[in-house]
């Protein structure tokens, strides 16, 4: 159990180093990597499969640890015909109906009242799973994580927030220290999130986040309080962002190296675990440099493999872009798609249709 969260902390962090030269090369649009965070995944491993996730875009490993498989990571990066969303989303929001994972938006907050809300509705049908709705604090910032608390504490439905991580029944928000580029000091004077939670009256766990039994523990008391007795549960993972924010973002603009270097050195949560398992070495040999370096060089072959097949593979239909708006396509819709088919027709040099399936 300790070896599977650790490898998906490692092949989470490989993969984020892969995609992320992908976007710099120009051969994906964009990118947001996990780097410092990893541990999160010990949240993922604290959950039932049947439990319902909220994300925001720094949950791969969630979806990693439920089996999301690296093929699908990758097809979904580059929107190629096999991704799930139809090449409809940006890489990294990711989706899986059969892993209760809901797609990911772009706009900040928006999954926290979704989450308060599914979690009414289980409560409601009597389901004994909860809902997990992951945000960062800057997302705290804003006015639906104040309604999706109010609603959770009134309507005692079972969201998880986990700054970062709503369970409806156990919230779960992620303190990675920015809001993008905007420092937590200048964004709140109170001290952190928890005591937000306090103040709607919500059982309230602030944790070590770059501490993966503190992350998992945590999760598993607050789904226990979810789910049997419908409590809904903030929790405060502190942990620090290494990475810049997204592929868009260039952190050393409001940071320093330094700052960013002290951090990866004296608090990688990824370090941290391996020591927590070569420590086992005296009982039952868990874990060692040869299985490391072993490990690290297959992974990075699989990755690398999923990752060439998926560049090579074709785009969706063009015509996919019109189906599924509506039951049946509308006037207008049929009138979109007629000129986007004259406009290619007119200007047929800056539509590469070889690269899409069936035009």
């Amino acid at each position: 159990f300790a070896i599977k969260i650790y490898k998906d902390m490692v092949t989470l962090n490989i993969m984020d180093l892969i995609l992320y030269e992908a976007q710099r090369q120009g051969r994906i649009s964009f990118y947001m990597t996990n780097y410092g965070e990893e541990a999160y995944i010990g949240s993922a491993a604290g959950l039932d499969s049947q439990d319902m996730i909220f994300g925001q875009y720094r949950e791969a490993g969630v979806l990693l640890y439920r089996g999301f498989t690296l093929d699908e990571f990758m097809n979904q990066c580059y929107s190629n015909e096999k991704d799930l969303g139809k090449g409809r989303q940006m890489p990294v929001h990711y989706g899986s109906k059969k892993l209760n994972f809901q797609t990911i938006s772009s706009p900040l907050a928006t999954q926290i009242p979704q989450a308060s809300g599914a979690a009414y509705a289980l409560k409601r049908a009597n389901i004994k799973s909860c809902v997990m709705c992951y945000f960062g604090e800057g997302a705290a910032s804003e006015g639906d994580f104040h309604a999706a608390l109010n609603m959770a504490a009134t309507m005692r439905c079972p969201p998880i927030l986990e700054k970062t991580n709503l369970d409806f029944g156990c919230p779960q928000s992620r303190n990675n220290g920015f809001a993008i580029s905007t420092p937590a000091m200048q964004q709140y004077r109170g001290d952190g999130i928890a005591s937000r939670g306090i103040g709607y009256g919500i059982d309230t766990i602030r944790v070590d986040g770059n501490d993966v039994w503190a992350v998992y523990n945590a999760t598993k008391t607050a789904r226990q309080w979810a789910v049997e007795e419908h409590r809904p549960v903030l929790i405060e993972a502190l942990t620090y962002r290494i990475g810049h924010h997204s592929t868009s973002d260039d952190s050393f603009a409001y940071r320093s190296k330094e700052e960013v270097e002290d951090w990866k050195r004296h608090d990688n949560p990824i370090v941290r675990f391996r020591k927590w398992l070569e420590d086992k070495v005296a009982v039952q040999n868990w874990w060692n440099e040869q299985e490391e370096q072993s490990y690290r060089t297959s992974i990075r072959k699989e990755i690398m493999s999923s990752f060439s097949k998926a560049e090579k593979t074709q785009k969706p239909s063009i015509s996919d872009l019109f189906n599924d708006v509506y039951d049946r396509q509308t006037p207008n819709i049929i009138a979109q798609k007629q000129k986007l088919k004259k406009l290619i027709e007119k200007y047929p040099n800056n539509y590469p249709l070889k690269i899409f399936k069936n035009e």
